[in-house]
């Protein structure tokens, strides 16, 4: 299918920016061509591609054809440097987890120079989807199996620990961590697909318990409700370990860490442009990963 560049330009911008307007804007065009060449896009492909909200999203569709937009800016980029010729920076859409942008991934991106990332954040587990539905050039996943069209780079795995306050420690599991001293405390899960405290409840006793659960979809905010006594969870060690030397947190088995193994998929129609993001990427998990 031979799709118009500026109709993808135009989906591109309205999804970037949030609105018609403010597309239009970015492009130096009227927001009645901006709004033309949208409709004669989703004409061509049979399909509303963005949701008229405030701001304005992505159908499914729209998020693919967006990412396509994008993927072709990058290409032309590269050539463009190739030959010795200025471009403006491409865009670039990867799936990362809220963990690792907390503690290893943004030196990286802050590294690599000629690129805008929008970046979305899902859980190690589900992060491939993103790749599959074709609405990332690239993602960290824990899948070792690469995505069909991807190359998967394993980067290190990020290791977990079972924290809590010294206070939490005494009211909830003075008698010992158990998995009856365990239904009881109250949890933290970062959200409805965060399966960590299971896996390491599982890792350590051989089964997995429900107990009451807080749910707060913040990496720095998990460790803060630990620190205050909210609930144990487990944190990314590079978050964790000042409050573990000075006591504001305790483990609540010692030696029973969690590593979960952390891929960089990237699609390898623009595998090469992105070599320098990869390069990063690898340099930063040798500091912070385990290897």
């Amino acid at each position: 299918m031979q799709l118009d560049a500026a109709q993808l330009a135009a989906l591109s911008a309205i999804l970037t920016h949030g609105s018609f307007d403010a597309a239009a804007a970015a492009l130096s065009v009227t927001p009645s061509a901006i709004s033309q060449r949208l409709r004669a896009l989703e004409d061509r492909v049979g399909t509303p591609l963005v949701l008229r909200t405030s701001p304005c999203t992505a159908t499914q569709t729209g998020a693919r054809l967006a990412r396509h937009a994008d993927e072709r800016a990058l290409l032309e980029a590269e050539l463009a440097s190739d030959l010795g010729q200025s471009s403006s920076p491409a865009r670039v859409r990867i799936a990362v987890t809220a963990d690792s942008l907390a503690t290893w991934v943004l030196p990286a991106l802050a590294a690599t120079r000629g690129l805008i990332f929008d970046i979305v954040t899902d859980d190690q587990a589900h992060a491939a989807h993103w790749l599959r539905r074709g609405e990332v050039s690239a993602a960290i996943t824990d899948h070792a199996r690469p995505v069909q069209g991807c190359t998967a780079h394993p980067m290190g795995a990020l290791r977990y620990i079972a924290t809590c306050s010294p206070d939490f420690q005494a009211r909830h599991f003075a008698t010992g961590v158990s998995t009856a001293t365990l239904a009881a405390a109250p949890m933290l899960r970062f959200n409805q697909k965060d399966g960590l405290q299971e896996q390491w409840m599982r890792q350590t006793f051989g089964q997995a318990v429900s107990a009451p659960t807080h749910h707060l979809p913040s990496s720095h905010g998990f460790v803060d409700a630990c620190r205050l006594g909210l609930g144990w969870g487990m944190n990314p060690a590079p978050l964790v370990q000042q409050d573990l030397e000075q006591g504001r947190l305790v483990p609540l088995r010692a030696d029973t860490a969690l590593d979960v193994p952390l891929i960089w998929q990237v699609r390898r129609l623009v595998e090469r442009p992105l070599v320098p993001v990869t390069r990063a990427l690898r340099k930063a998990a040798q500091s912070h990963l385990q290897q």
